[in-house]
């Protein structure tokens, strides 16, 4: 492992600290970045999730993809985990919270609305950053590809009924601006560019192109360190003025995170997956499609509405977490069989 790699935890720990620092001494200049949006997609935060998967889609082979279908139980523990067991879970989560032990503390409507936003994490599963938790796990990059695509194409289609099923909303608008834009930015087009570059470094000879992988391997880790520091710093005053709020909305999702990662990591192990499929099976299950939650949120209940704040809390803390849970799979490739090339 590089430099980066081996201290990761340490730099999340530091870009944390930045960002929450900075946002509070200079929040007129995070005020600018987090304006620069359109279909309340932030286009820094973008560039920066570009930086992470990049190199990453240079990686996949296309040609290896075709084999996935022959390996389709990782692909089902996903599509079940995501779809019939995360977004009920979080919901009954939430209500268990924020109806039962925390009723004294929290008022009623703000405890609505903060189930509203878990449950908008919930029925958000992760695109972009799961390639991040893939390769620090030395995931399958093929199979990864199929299972994310498929999670996306699902996505379309399944995220409307189910948010308004579980928020009794008849009358939900879905920002779909907001939602294909995100899969064409963090999939689709680099993706596209990376299957290009792989191409023509392949022309070159596997040499240019292991070459040209060990170069910008390092900047995946830059661009998650970048955009821990804007995340972090967006809300640095949120989390400075409402320390005791952010705890109660945290630990439930720290239990849903945990728990969901679980029970998908255990079904793998159960369905005895190879560790290469198993852990980013795990990943896909656990993360969330943070950016359409927080813009879902918004257009239905607001800027400062307690469900906007409950889905930026999954912001806060879903790197810390997902790095944890990296360094435990990490840790227990031997449960698994060996990894299938």
């Amino acid at each position: 492992m590089g430099m980066f790699e081996r201290y990761l935890s340490v730099w999340v720990a530091v870009c944390i600290a930045a960002g929450v620092l900075l946002g509070n001494l200079i929040p007129s200049a995070f005020e600018v970045v987090a304006g620069l949006e359109f279909a309340h997609v932030n286009l820094v935060v973008a560039v920066l999730i570009w930086v992470m998967i990049f190199p990453m889609m240079v990686q996949i082979d296309f040609s290896a993809i075709k084999d996935v279908g022959k390996k389709p139980k990782g692909l089902a523990l996903t599509l079940v985990i995501n779809w019939l067991v995360k977004p009920f879970t979080m919901a009954a989560l939430g209500w268990l919270f924020f109806k039962g032990f925390f009723a004294d503390w929290v008022d009623p409507q703000s405890a609505n609305e903060y189930i509203a936003g878990m449950i908008l994490l919930g029925v958000a599963p992760c695109t972009a950053m799961v390639f991040v938790w893939s390769q620090l796990t030395k995931g399958d990059a093929n199979y990864t590809l199929v299972q994310v695509s498929v999670n996306d194409l699902i996505m379309v289609f399944a995220f409307a009924p189910i948010t308004a099923f579980l928020l009794d909303v008849t009358d939900i608008q879905v920002p779909w601006e907001t939602l294909i834009l995100s899969v064409a930015l963090y999939v689709i087009l680099p993706l596209v560019a990376g299957a290009w570059a792989r191409r023509q470094l392949l022309k070159q000879g596997e040499q240019k192109l292991d070459g040209f992988l060990s170069a910008v391997k390092p900047w995946s880790i830059v661009g998650l360190l970048g955009t821990v520091v804007l995340l972090f710093g967006f809300q640095a005053q949120t989390i400075v003025s409402q320390p005791q709020t952010i705890l109660l909305i945290a630990i439930p999702l720290l239990i849903q995170t945990y728990g969901i990662f679980a029970i998908a990591y255990g079904a793998a192990k159960w369905l005895k997956l190879p560790h290469n499929v198993a852990a980013p099976a795990g990943m896909i299950g656990t993360s969330n499609f943070f950016e359409l939650a927080v813009a879902v949120a918004i257009s239905l209940f607001g800027l400062h509405s307690g469900a906007a704040l409950a889905t930026v809390v999954g912001v806060l803390v879903e790197v810390p977490v997902m790095l944890s849970l990296v360094w435990f799979a990490n840790r227990t490739t031997h449960w698994f069989e060996p990894s299938q090339p």
